[in-house]
């Protein structure tokens, strides 16, 4: 899959299908809508191109975006596997946002062939999203690509979206999130140093950084599966099992800041700089203030021997 720095690097020529979106999470609803797009490309002897936005737009029309729900390096290599053949990562301004649709559609046509549009009811495009799935279907006729209608993926009676998996695992509702993104959920992180607090307590943990605002469940104790390394995310050199601990160490008087600490089993390498994948699996407990090292390090071992019985027996 090549990945395209905005609409003008798409190559001339190019007979292509189009499916745009922000993509975060590549969930059950993306899935229906890439497999729709590929298949389509391959009937119609065109390529599947996937266009997405940076930043979010909520951002730049809105002030501030959404906390993330896939690492950007996991989305694209998601889109990979979903067989697309390129993804356009178009720069959002301001006056990108305010490109009327048949602009945006002749923008993308230029020197090139949009053979076949492939939208959902809920997706839109141009200037103040009035690029309904229906103003698209006029469009067509005009311009003379084909319009491609998926259906909205429902679950539980409701639309799956980002929104309502972002919902979801705010609120601990973490096995409703998988069923909606078809994975458990996780999180990508840098190693970083913390206090050393975890080795003087006898379990190491690796501290995690994020380059960007992520979508995190409420504080406790996890059972985790942790990847790394490797050509992509989804292609890891490295695994372990662990139990991680999300909150702001109030037994320690922490700063507030919330703070992803992951301990691995049967593991005692350096890794600091790398970017580990953390997948939730179950949480165990909500977060606790002990009263010393004494009662939590007790805890500590009964926490990660439930996490082990956990993940053995499939989480």
């Amino acid at each position: 899959m090549e990945v395209v720095p905005g609409i003008q690097a798409l190559p001339p020529r190019l007979r292509f299908c189009l499916a745009l979106g922000i993509f975060d999470g590549v969930h059950r609803g993306h899935q229906s809508l890439l497999r729709t797009l590929t298949r389509k490309a391959t009937a119609m002897d065109a390529e599947a191109v996937a266009l997405t936005f940076t930043p979010h737009p909520q951002e730049v029309l809105g002030g501030s975006a959404p906390t993330l729900l896939c690492d950007p390096r996991e989305g694209l290599a998601r889109l990979a596997a979903a067989g697309v053949d390129r993804v356009v990562i178009q720069a959002f301004d301001r006056s990108f946002a305010l490109l009327e649709p048949r602009a945006f559609l002749d923008r993308l046509s230029e020197g090139r062939e949009l053979a076949a549009l492939v939208m959902t009811p809920e997706s839109a495009f141009g200037r103040e999203q009035s690029g309904s799935i229906e103003v698209a279907g006029l469009l067509a006729r005009e311009m003379g690509f084909r319009m491609v209608r998926v259906p909205t993926v429902e679950r539980g009676g409701h639309r799956v979206s980002s929104s309502r998996i972002r919902n979801l695992i705010t609120a601990g509702r973490l096995a409703d999130a998988r069923g909606l993104l078809g994975r458990p959920y996780a999180v990508i992180g840098e190693v970083v140093h913390g206090d050393g607090r975890g080795r003087e307590l006898g379990y190491p943990t690796a501290n995690l950084r994020f380059d960007d605002p992520v979508t995190l469940p409420p504080n406790g104790v996890y059972a985790t599966r942790v990847s790394w390394g490797g050509v992509s995310p989804l292609e890891p050199s490295r695994a372990a099992s662990g139990v991680a601990s999300l909150g702001v160490r109030p037994t320690f008087q922490g700063t507030g800041e919330r703070v992803l600490e992951v301990y691995l089993f049967d593991f005692d390498e350096d890794l600091y700089g790398q970017h580990l994948r953390v997948e939730f699996v179950r949480r165990q407990r909500g977060e606790r203030r002990f009263r010393g090292p004494t009662q939590l390090i007790a805890q500590m071992h009964r926490d990660a021997a439930r996490a082990r019985q956990l993940l053995a027996e499939g989480g």
